[in-house]
């Protein structure tokens, strides 16, 4: 006999604060009357931590720091057991969204090797015969905004050889001027990026100038931990030989769920960069780095 389980949040955004309460309904549908062992729901918020394959074996201590961290858990029991007529059901619910204990509810991010996730879990225990059924559900936990301003920070740069660092052979770089600025490097998550890149004179042709966005996740403890830098986006901003001191805008919208605001934290750290590349058609590669740090007002 088939029967579906489902479960549906009252926000159609799923975006929760730490003190409100995270409501909806258990949506049971049904042909025939069903017979069941009690229904139960759960929520649980967990930071998953991973190790790059690089640093694994390089700390001993690190198995210890890397357990899941356990933010919220908490189940009510929705229905005894009992019969569910048949058609469609619906059992409303409702959960205060509370740390547990003196934890700290960081925000929703789905990283490389740091993920906090939240979900509702729905479990239906049935006869021996029939299978449980069960139901996950994510909803998305943001941080409360900061009160103070965020002063912006804007930041200029020039690029020329002179400026390159990483360099085997400095003589044999063509030469190039690239000026531009970020209007802020101090950023509002829900607003994007912005600025702008001129390219002054370059002797070789231009092929491409990129935005790459990156994240910089840490693991780890007092021991020792692990740096990783990982891609999130890259964005084309310009194509082939661009004209000559002409203003190419930037503009990067920050990701949902694979962006959050700077988080750092004893275990772990999420941060963010950004890089302006420019590729030359000689496929020399010139990358200049800001870091960024992410805030919600």
């Amino acid at each position: 006999m088939s029967v579906t389980l489902d479960i549906r949040l009252k926000r159609a955004n799923k975006v929760y604060h730490e003190g409100e309460a995270v409501a909806g309904v258990i949506v049971l549908a049904c042909k025939e009357p069903l017979q069941h062992h009690g229904i139960t729901l759960s929520m649980e918020g967990v930071v998953n931590l991973q190790l790059s394959s690089k640093s694994v074996g390089v700390f001993e201590a690190f198995y210890n720091s890397v357990k899941p961290i356990q933010l919220i858990s908490s189940n009510i029991e929705v229905a005894k057991a009992g019969k569910i007529p048949g058609g469609k059901t619906e059992i409303p619910f409702e959960f205060p969204l509370h740390a547990k204990g003196n934890k700290v509810l960081y925000e929703t991010y789905h990283g490389v090797f740091v993920n906090i996730q939240y979900t509702l879990r729905c479990d239906m225990k049935r006869s021996l015969l029939a299978k449980d059924l069960s139901r996950n559900c994510e909803f998305i936990v943001h941080c409360q905004p900061q009160k103070s301003k965020v002063a912006p920070t804007p930041v200029n740069f020039t690029i020329t050889p002179d400026t390159l660092q990483n360099i085997r052979e400095r003589s044999s770089l063509p030469k190039f001027l690239i000026r531009g600025h970020l209007d802020a490097t101090n950023c509002v998550i829900s607003q994007a990026l912005t600025g702008e890149v001129v390219v002054e004179n370059s002797d070789v042709p231009i092929k491409s100038i990129e935005l790459q966005l990156v994240r910089v996740e840490t693991c780890g403890c007092a021991e020792g931990y692990a740096r990783d830098a990982t891609e999130i986006q890259n964005i084309q901003i310009a194509e082939g030989d661009v004209c000559h001191s002409l203003s190419i805008p930037i503009y990067m919208v920050f990701p949902r769920l694979f962006t959050c605001p700077t988080l750092e934290t004893t275990n772990f750290k999420v941060e963010f960069e950004v890089n302006i590349v420019i590729v030359l058609h000689d496929d020399h590669l010139i990358t200049e780095n800001f870091p960024l740090k992410l805030c919600r007002v």
